[in-house]
């Protein structure tokens, strides 16, 4: 027989699917259960339709709809208790009877914050709460941290060599292999928001795009505070949205949208940008400047690195992960070893 814990990981595994296209909402997957077999089961595929209730419930076949007033429904995030782009999804729990609701956490959106879980105990629905909550807090840490501080979601990405260099200096260097390039990629697709600073579309002249994994362009957003990016730079000539953080400029694509600022930049003020855009999460790839102001001024989450057995010898120094940094994963796709540290 299969306990909570197991069911709410299969709830984990359909929300992981919702990846990159419903942000800002949650990833939500939802199973319901009768007699220790699945009988429906769906997750929230896309903002603004419906949230991963609905599609469980819609997954049930004709013959198992008699047992739904018999299951248990697991969510890996407690249903919503208000209208916005659906209805309230703990009313269709109620229309339908479910007996038994296991959470893993409580949604922190003052819209919800609890109210559904009482509303069904209310009703006399048996509700557990806090199953696998540590995993499912990871599993939606851009939306927590985005209702929660108001603020994107900060990853700070590099690649290196083994003797702890990001590049030669003044040379586009490729450091990481095809695989980790296409890593990468899911990364940007899974990420609302991807920066870079004037040094890096200078010298590499980035797309920033996910060509290389399907799924959308994250919102490209380039810090020039000084206007020395040259206008033919894809970040400035092509048709793709961008925030150019930086004087005012009548050389670049109407496309651009322009933050006015001269001088140094206030990384706060970066970061309340992209949040008043929607944007939930935002991948920082460069570069070692960049990287360096935004772990010196402790504006980071989470730190991806990915290592390569190449040596260069000398070039541009890599960031030194903080101290404060907890390990939280590690693993080897081609020849490079990709590391993840998390802030708490």
């Amino acid at each position: 027989m299969m306990t909570d814990e197991a069911y709410m990981q299969r709830c984990f595994d359909l929300a992981r699917r919702g990846a990159g296209s419903v942000s800002p909402n949650p990833m939500v997957g939802a199973v319901l259960v009768f007699q220790d077999k699945i009988i429906g089961e769906g997750w929230h595929q896309a903002w603004g339709e419906a949230h991963a209730e609905v599609n469980c419930f819609n997954a049930v076949a004709l013959e198992n709809k008699p047992f739904i007033a018999q299951s248990t429904l697991f969510c890996c995030l407690e249903p919503c208790a208000h209208v916005g782009k659906t209805p309230p999804c703990v009313d269709l729990i109620l229309a339908h009877g479910v007996p038994r609701v296991v959470v893993s956490n409580i949604d922190p959106n003052p819209l919800v914050g609890g109210k559904s879980l009482d509303k069904l105990r209310a009703a006399g629905v048996v509700v557990v709460e806090g199953v696998q909550a540590e995993a499912g807090a990871w599993l939606n840490r851009f939306f927590f941290t985005w209702i929660l501080e108001k603020r994107p979601y900060v990853i700070l990405k590099w690649a290196q060599s083994a003797d702890g260099f990001l590049g030669e200096h003044h040379k586009k260097t490729r450091i990481s292999g095809p695989l980790a390039q296409r890593l990468v990629h899911r990364w940007r697709a899974e990420t609302d928001a991807i920066l870079v600073g004037a040094g890096t579309a200078i010298v590499d002249d980035p797309k920033l795009d996910v060509r290389y994994f399907p799924g959308k362009n994250p919102l490209r957003v380039l810090l020039d505070g000084r206007g020395s990016v040259p206008s033919d730079r894809a970040l400035l000539c092509d048709t793709e949205p961008t925030v150019v953080v930086g004087p005012f400029r009548k050389d670049i694509s109407a496309l651009k949208t322009i933050v006015p600022t001269a001088g140094d930049l206030a990384l706060e003020d970066v970061l309340d940008t992209v949040y008043r855009k929607n944007c939930a999460s935002i991948l920082v790839e460069g570069g070692a400047h960049v990287l360096d102001e935004f772990v010196k001024n402790g504006l980071w989450d989470e730190i991806r690195t990915i290592q390569n057995p190449q040596r260069l010898g000398e070039g541009v120094v890599a960031p030194k992960i903080p101290a404060l940094a907890v390990f939280k994963a590690q693993f080897r796709i081609g020849s490079d070893l990709v590391s993840v540290f998390s802030r708490k």
